[in-house]
C-alpha cells in the first residue's frame, strides 16, 4: 500500500492506494493551523487502522514543505503530483483549474506542460470565499445556494478579501439581493483565476476543475464554463487529486513510529522573527490603563430622556454607532452594533427602541455619516449628511482644541487628517484595500477560532510579538500560518498583528518616513483603538503619548450629533414614531441609460413614497441640482477624440488603439494615415465588457490598468477583422518646452512587443509595432516610410506631405484644449468656483481609466481642467527640477501655477504599478504644501474603490468651505 498526504493552506488530506492504484481510504478536513498534530493523527490512524508499522508514504502541499528537511518525510511537489494523478486517472485532459484554501494552479498539459499558480496572495481561492460567505452571513453551502437565483452580476474584484469588502459593503448598505452579490462573488474568481494565472495562453480543450471550492460549489464550475465557453469536467475524488498523486509517487517506506517522533520533538521556534513585547509586565499596563481613563467624554445616561436633544448617526462598513446629546452637548444614549449588512434595519429598530423608551423626549435636528449616509439620510428623514472627516474633526476638536493630527481606524476604513491653524491641512484614507483595519483582526480573531476581545488581550504580555510586518491580509494568511508551524504562539501572533495594523497606517496609508513627525496633540479614534494592545503598539512606533477618548468609537457620531446641535433647523424631518413603525421599502434594479455609464441601479421605494437610488458612478440618477458639468475640461477631450472617425480610403482600413500614449496621438496618426489614403479605425474608448473578453492575454497581474486596457483595444480591432493594426513602439515623446527630456514611460514606451508576445491573435492581421520617433520631426517621413514599405507600397513624397499634416492635426489638438481650459478658468473664476487641476496622463481622458472622477468632482460644482491646459503657463527656469519624463514635466509646471492661483487646487489621478510617479508625487506636494496649496492623490486601478474616492473628494471640498469659512 501507499500513502499519500496533502497538506495545503487550510485542509489536510490522504489517500490509502492498495497495489492496482485503487483508492481504499480516504479523508478530508480542516487543519485549522494545527498541521503537526493533524499529521500525527492520520499517522497514528493509518497505521492502526492497517496494523502496518510503515509504509510507501509521501506528503506534499504548500504547508508540508519543510517537513522534509525538519523530519524526514518524502516531499514531492503538489504540481507534479496533481499531473501524474490526472495523466493516469483521466483519459483526456487539455488543461486543469485547481483552487484550493489559498492555492490558484493551472496546468496546461497540451502542447507541452506549463504551470501557473498565484505566489503569497490567497485572492479568488477558498479563503477569499470563505471570507465573501462570512460577509454575507451565509455558509458557503448557503452562498452556493443562493447563486443559483441571482438575476444580475455586479463588478466585484477578487484580487483579494479586502478589496472585494470595500466592493460589497457600499451594495449591502444600498440594498443588493444577497442572491446577486453571491453569483458576483463567484464571477470574480472567475475574472481573477483567469486574469492572474492565464496571463497570455488560451484556456480550452479539455479543462478539468479540482480542489475544494470547485468541487462543493456547483455555481463557481458554472461561472468558469460561461466565462470559458466550454463545459468543464469535476472527475469523482476531485479533492484528493494531489493526495492521489503523491501516494503514486511514494517509494521510500517510512517507520510511522520514527516519524512521529520525529514530529513531536520537532522544534521550529527558531524561525521565528519576534519584537520587543507590548508591555514588560502587569504594572505597566495598569499604569497604562489609568492613563486613558482619564480622557473623558461626559456621558449621562438618565433612564428616562426628556428635552431637546441632537442625534447623531455613524453607518459604517461594518457597523452602526448612534449618539444622542443633550443642548448641553452631553451623551445621554449610545449604540454601536455590527451592521450585519442590514444598516437600514438596524437603525429602524435602535430609533424605535429608543422612542418608545422616551416618548417625552424630542429630536430636534439629526445628522448622519458613513458609508449608508445617504441611503439612512433617504430613507428616515434624518436633517444632514456630512462627511466622515468632518464629523471626526468636529468630535475631536470639541474634546481637545488644539488637536494637530487625528487617525480614525474603522471596520475598513483608515481615515487621517492633519489640522494647521484650526483647519484640516491634509488628508490621508485608504481607498483601495482595507488592510489593516477593523475586520483584519476580526478576520484572524474569528479564523483562530476568538471572539476578538479575547484574542486581542492574548498578546498583551506576549513576550515574543511575531513580526509580521505590514502587508495585505491575504499575505498575511501565509505569514501567520507560516508562523504557527514555525512554533509560534497564539498570544505571540496577536501581538504580532496588533503591531501590523499600525504599522500598516503608518506606512502604506500615512507613507509617513518618520512617524513621530505627525503631531504633538494626536487623538485616536475608532472602534480598532479599543483594543489596548494597538493603541499600544501605536504608541510605541510613534514614541509618544496620544489620547484616546473614552468613546473612541462613537466620535464619528458623536460629532455628527454636535453638528446637528449647531447646524441643524429646529424643526426635524426625521421619521416620528408611528412612521417609524409602518416603515418599509421594496428594492428593485434598473439600468440608467442618462449617459454612456449605463450603470446599475439599485432603486430602493419606501412606504411613503419617497425613493433612493443607489449603485451611480456619477450624480445624474439622483440630482436635478445645477452643477460645473460644461466645465469640464475631459469631457472636451472625449469630445474631440470622439470627432475622429473613420474616412473610407482607398487603401483600405488600417487600426488603432485607444489606449495609453495612442490616446494623446489619435489626433496625429489618424491625420497621418488618412492622408495616406487609408480608412482609420479605432477600437473606440474601453468598457468593462471588452476588458473581460482580453483579459486572458494579460501576462503580469501587477502591470498598471491603463496598460491591461491595451490588451482590450487590440482585441477589439481584432473582432471587427481590421487588416491592419498599427501600434508602434516609441521611446521618446513629442518635445516639449519644459522637459529637460521627453522619454515616456517605459510600459507606455514598449508594451507593443508585449501584445505581439501575448496575443496570438494579432498573427491574424499585420500587426505594425515598429520602432517610431516622433520626436524627430526631420527624420520622421524617411524611418516611417521604410516601416509603411514593409506592409503597403507608399511613396515617400506621400508621406512628407502627410507627416506636415499630421504635426499640424496634433498641435492644433493641443491648441484646442489650451483654449478650450482657458475659457474654463475664466467662467470658473467669473462663477467664483473652486477650481481643481485634475492632473494625470492622456489616458485618464477613458471613462473607464478615471472612474469618471471628473464628473464626481463636477458634481460638487466645482471646475475640472487638467495639467496640460496650464503647464506652458510657467517658465522652464521656475521649475527647478531635472526630469526625464514629458508626463511628470507638465505635473511639475502645473504644481508651480497652481501655487500662484487662489481658488486652484490639484488632485493627481495615479494608475497602480505606475513607479515612476512615487518620487514626482512627493516633490508635487512639497510644491503646493509649500505655498498652502491643497493636493489629494487619488490612486486608481481596476479595482478602486469609488466609495474611498467619493469620500476623499467630499472630504477635500469639506476642508476648501472650512478654509474659506475659517478666513473670513
Amino acid at each position: 500500500m501507499r500513502l499519500g498526504i496533502d497538506i495545503g493552506s487550510t485542509t489536510i488530506k490522504y489517500v490509502v492506494l492498495d497495489d492496482a492504484g485503487r483508492c481504499i481510504d480516504q479523508d478530508y478536513q480542516r487543519h485549522s493551523c494545527q498541521i503537526t498534530e493533524k499529521l500525527i493523527e492520520v499517522l497514528q490512524r493509518v497505521s492502526a487502522k492497517y496494523n502496518q508499522t510503515a509504509m510507501a508514504l509521501a506528503v506534499s502541499g504548500s504547508a508540508a514543505m519543510g517537513l522534509q528537511e525538519k523530519c524526514s518525510l518524502p516531499f514531492v511537489q503538489e504540481v507534479y503530483a496533481t499531473r501524474i494523478a490526472a495523466t493516469k486517472r483521466l483519459e483526456e485532459v487539455d488543461c486543469i483549474i485547481e483552487l484550493g484554501g489559498e492555492d490558484a494552479k493551472i496546468l496546461f498539459l497540451s502542447g507541452g506542460l506549463e504551470v501557473r499558480m498565484n505566489g503569497t496572495c490567497a485572492g479568488g481561492t477558498g479563503a477569499f470565499i470563505d471570507q465573501m460567505a462570512t460577509l454575507l452571513n451565509l455558509s458557503a453551502e448557503e452562498m452556493n445556494e443562493a447563486a443559483k437565483q441571482a438575476e444580475k452580476i455586479y463588478t466585484i474584484a477578487s484580487r483579494c478579501g479586502v478589496f472585494a469588502k470595500s466592493d460589497i459593503q457600499p451594495l449591502i448598505n444600498q440594498g443588493a439581493d444577497k442572491e446577486d452579490l453571491a453569483a458576483s462573488i463567484y464571477q470574480a474568481v472567475v475574472n481573477q483565476t483567469i486574469q492572474g494565472l492565464a496571463q497570455g495562453r488560451k484556456i480550452e480543450g479539455h479543462v478539468v476543475y479540482l480542489g475544494g471550492p470547485l468541487t462543493f460549489n456547483s455555481e463557481l464550475r458554472a461561472a468558469f464554463d460561461k466565462t470559458l465557453k466550454l463545459t468543464g469536467v469535476c472527475p469523482e475524488n476531485s479533492l484528493y487529486y494531489v493526495a492521489i498523486g503523491t501516494a503514486l509517487l511514494a517509494e521510500e517506506p517510512v517507520n510511522f513510529a520514527d516519524a512521529i517522533e520525529q514530529l513531536q520533538t520537532m522544534d521550529a521556534s527558531s524561525f521565528v522573527r519576534s519584537l520587543p513585547p507590548l508591555f514588560a509586565d502587569e504594572d505597566e499596563y495598569r499604569r497604562f490603563s489609568e492613563r486613558h481613563q482619564r480622557n473623558q467624554v461626559r456621558v449621562h445616561e438618565p433612564k428616562e430622556i426628556t428635552g431637546r436633544c441632537a442625534l447623531g448617526i455613524d453607518a459604517g462598513s461594518t457597523t452602526v454607532k448612534m449618539v444622542l446629546i443633550n443642548e448641553q452637548e452631553e451623551i445621554l444614549y449610545s449604540m454601536y452594533q455590527p451592521n450585519q449588512g442590514n444598516a437600514l434595519q438596524l437603525v429602524r429598530e435602535a430609533l424605535i427602541e429608543l422612542m418608545r423608551a422616551n416618548p417625552r423626549m424630542e429630536i430636534v435636528s439629526s445628522c448622519v455619516t458613513g458609508y449608508g449616509e445617504d441611503l439612512i439620510r433617504s430613507a428616515f428623514g434624518v436633517d444632514a449628511g456630512i462627511v466622515e472627516t468632518m464629523a471626526h474633526f468636529t468630535a475631536s476638536r470639541k474634546y481637545m482644541p488644539d488637536v494637530d493630527f487625528i487617525i480614525d481606524i474603522g471596520g475598513q476604513d483608515i481615515k487621517c487628517f492633519k489640522i494647521h491653524n484650526g483647519t484640516i491641512d491634509n488628508i490621508f484614507l485608504n481607498e483601495a484595500c482595507s488592510s489593516g483595519c477593523g475586520s483584519f483582526l476580526q478576520t484572524f480573531a474569528n479564523a483562530l477560532g476568538y471572539e476578538i476581545e479575547d484574542f486581542s488581550r492574548l498578546g498583551l504580555f506576549a513576550k515574543h510579538p511575531v513580526d509580521l510586518g505590514s502587508r495585505c491580509t491575504v499575505f498575511m494568511n501565509s505569514s501567520v500560518k507560516q508562523a504557527q508551524k514555525d512554533g509560534a504562539t497564539i498570544d505571540e501572533i496577536s501581538a504580532g498583528l496588533s503591531i501590523s495594523v499600525v504599522k500598516n497606517a503608518l506606512y502604506k496609508v500615512i507613507r509617513t518616513a518618520d512617524a513621530r513627525s505627525l503631531g504633538k496633540h494626536i487623538i485616536t479614534q475608532g472602534g480598532t483603538f479599543y483594543n489596548d494592545a494597538v493603541l499600544r503598539a501605536f504608541e510605541q512606533e510613534l514614541d509618544t503619548e496620544v489620547i484616546r477618548p473614552n468613546i473612541a468609537g462613537l466620535m464619528g457620531a458623536y460629532g455628527c450629533a454636535l453638528h446637528a446641535l449647531r447646524h441643524c433647523p429646529d424643526a426635524s424631518s426625521l421619521l416620528n414614531l408611528d412612521q417609524l413603525e409602518h416603515f418599509h421599502n421594496e428594492i428593485r434594479y434598473v439600468q440608467c441609460g442618462l449617459c454612456n455609464n449605463h450603470c446599475r441601479l439599485t432603486v430602493n421605494q419606501f412606504s411613503d413614497g419617497r425613493k433612493y437610488i443607489g449603485g451611480n458612478r456619477c450624480e445624474r440618477p439622483v440630482t436635478k441640482k445645477s452643477t460645473a458639468q460644461d466645465l469640464n475640461i475631459y469631457a472636451v477631450k472625449r469630445e474631440l477624440l470622439s470627432q475622429y472617425k473613420p474616412v473610407p480610403g482607398p487603401r483600405g482600413k488600417i487600426g488603432l488603439p485607444l489606449a495609453l500614449n495612442m490616446m494623446e496621438l489619435l489626433p496625429f496618426w489618424h491625420t497621418f494615415f488618412t492622408e495616406l489614403g487609408f480608412e482609420v479605425v479605432t477600437s473606440g474608448f474601453a468598457s468593462l465588457e471588452k476588458y473581460q473578453k482580453a483579459q486572458n492575454s494579460i501576462p503580469s497581474d501587477t502591470i498598471c490598468f491603463p496598460a491591461k486596457l491595451v490588451h482590450a483595444a487590440i482585441q477589439s480591432l481584432l473582432d471587427q477583422q481590421i487588416p491592419a493594426i498599427f501600434y508602434p513602439c516609441m521611446t521618446y515623446n513629442m518635445r516639449e518646452k519644459n522637459a529637460d527630456n521627453n522619454y515616456n514611460c517605459p510600459v507606455v514606451a514598449y508594451y507593443p512587443e508585449v501584445i505581439a508576445a501575448n496575443m496570438q491573435q494579432v498573427t491574424q492581421c499585420d500587426f505594425i509595432y515598429d520602432y517610431v520617433g516622433i520626436h524627430r520631426q526631420k527624420n520622421f517621413p524617411v524611418k516611417v516610410h521604410k516601416i509603411l514599405n514593409q506592409h503597403f507600397r507608399v511613396g515617400l513624397r506621400e508621406v512628407i506631405k502627410a507627416s506636415k499634416k499630421a504635426y499640424e492635426a496634433y498641435d492644433q489638438h493641443l491648441e484646442t484644449i489650451r483654449q478650450k481650459g482657458q475659457e474654463i478658468i475664466t467662467q470658473a473664476q467669473l462663477d467664483d468656483r473652486e477650481i481643481i487641476v485634475l492632473a494625470g496622463r492622456p489616458y485618464h481622458a477613458d471613462p473607464l481609466v478615471s472612474h469618471d472622477i471628473d464628473k464626481l468632482i463636477t458634481s460638487y460644482g466645482a471646475a475640472v481642467i487638467s495639467e496640460d491646459v496650464i503647464n506652458e503657463e510657467v517658465g522652464k527656469k521656475e521649475l527647478g527640477v531635472w526630469n526625464q519624463w514629458t508626463y511628470h514635466s507638465r505635473l511639475y509646471a502645473a504644481a508651480r501655477y497652481v501655487a500662484t492661483q487662489e481658488k486652484m487646487n490639484l488632485v493627481q489621478l495615479v494608475s497602480f504599478g505606475c513607479g515612476v510617479d512615487a518620487i514626482t508625487t512627493d516633490e508635487v506636494r512639497e510644491i503646493l504644501e509649500e505655498h498652502g496649496k491643497i493636493y489629494t492623490q487619488i490612486k486608481i486601478d481596476e479595482i478602486t474603490n469609488l466609495g474611498a474616492v467619493k469620500i476623499r473628494l467630499r472630504s477635500l471640498f469639506a476642508a476648501l468651505k472650512q478654509e474659506e469659512e475659517h478666513h473670513d
